[in-house]
């Protein structure tokens, strides 16, 4: 059956980055037989400048009829002073909302070949591998009431974190099918002791885990000492479940044991396994048109996407081969380069994985 795919380049880097997903999909076509159809649509910024509108209709009705979204990134200073609903990232927002993207998953995997580029000690993150699963439509991001307004004589902001329990529920749920298929053990990350609505989320990650995953174990951490515990100790976690602002901030973090946040793909999931897929790393603007980027990140996001929503797991394999080979060569770009590396361009970079995916056909 052809897969329709709807890529969606975005700005600052998300075009060069692309670039480098195409050559990779022609390859899975032509090399491996893989059937799909590409179109490409507007969103973030140069939404906003051909369209006034960071998710314009004619992207939101492509995605309907996609089988799954492919992603560069969005924002930049350029519309910085823009109001916040209309905003690149708020394109984002609205699309992660429009499909119920409820589930965002982040692996952190350190590659050894790239041991030395972690700002850490070699013996602290060898061997990494965790997955933080992160609730994306709920919490303090989509929250109301919310604004800025005057009060007593000088402006206030307010935003609300809300989360209901079939919310949890279900990010739970996530995260325990997946640490079933790894260690089954599931970190909680919450702020229970200042927050109510941290402490609705430890009591119903609990209930839920001990009536449904009795199998899993389950602890909890504040979220203030996991930031610590993930420098201090990163080897200690396998999956880690978190709402929206946490998942946010510590994946990031978690992206930096890993050599670089050009490293990090992510998926972006509803309950249907419809999803979103794109690198962390968001769109870099100070390196944008200067073929520095890194690309391995949106094309570990592709084979996120080949795995969970495409149902082609041989081919989500042979492309985390052909970068592992690729790395294993000595390939680096800029971010992931050491002082004694020479720095290859994003181009470069494309090209050394299509030629390693060819190899493997």
């Amino acid at each position: 059956m052809t897969k329709k795919i709807l890529l969606l380049p975005g700005d600052g880097i998300g075009p060069e980055i692309m670039k480098e997903a195409v050559k990779v999909i022609d390859t899975l076509k032509q090399s491996f037989g893989f059937s799909c159809e590409v179109e490409h649509a507007l969103i973030g910024g140069e939404a906003i400048d051909q369209k006034q509108d960071p998710l314009p209709k004619e992207t939101l009705d492509l995605a309907s009829s996609a089988d799954s979204i492919l992603m560069g990134a969005v924002g930049g200073p350029k519309w910085d002073n823009l109001l916040p609903d209309k905003r690149p990232e708020k394109g984002l927002l609205r699309i992660r909302k429009a499909f119920d993207l409820f589930a965002n998953l982040r692996p952190a995997l350190l590659y050894p070949q790239l041991a030395q580029a972690s700002t850490l000690k070699y013996e602290v993150v060898s061997n990494l591998n965790m997955m933080i699963v992160r609730e994306l439509t709920g919490g303090i991001y989509f929250g109301e009431p919310r604004g800025i307004n005057l009060k007593d004589g000088e402006h206030a902001a307010f935003n609300t974190m809300i989360y209901h329990e079939h919310e949890i529920t279900r990010i739970t749920k996530v995260a325990c099918e997946i640490a079933n298929k790894r260690q089954k053990r599931i970190c909680s990350v919450d702020k229970a002791n200042v927050l109510e609505v941290s402490q609705l989320w430890r009591q119903t990650t609990e209930d839920y885990v001990k009536t449904n995953y009795p199998e899993i174990s389950l602890s909890h951490m504040y979220v203030d000492n996991a930031a610590m515990q993930l420098v201090r100790n990163p080897k200690q976690f396998d999956v880690i479940v978190t709402g929206n602002l946490f998942g946010d901030i510590l994946s990031d973090c978690a992206a930096m044991l890993t050599g670089s946040i050009g490293m990090l793909p992510s998926a972006s999931l509803n309950d249907k396994q419809f999803g979103l897929y794109e690198p962390v790393h968001g769109s870099a603007p100070d390196i944008a048109g200067f073929n520095k980027a890194n690309p391995l990140a949106l094309l570990l996001s592709l084979s996120m996407m080949l795995r969970y929503s495409l149902e082609s797991h041989e081919l989500a394999d042979l492309l985390d081969k052909a970068i592992d080979d690729v790395l294993t060569e000595g390939y680096r770009t800029k971010d992931i380069a050491t002082l004694q590396e020479n720095a290859v361009s994003c181009s470069t970079m494309g090209d050394a994985v299509q030629a390693a995916l060819q190899k493997l056909s």
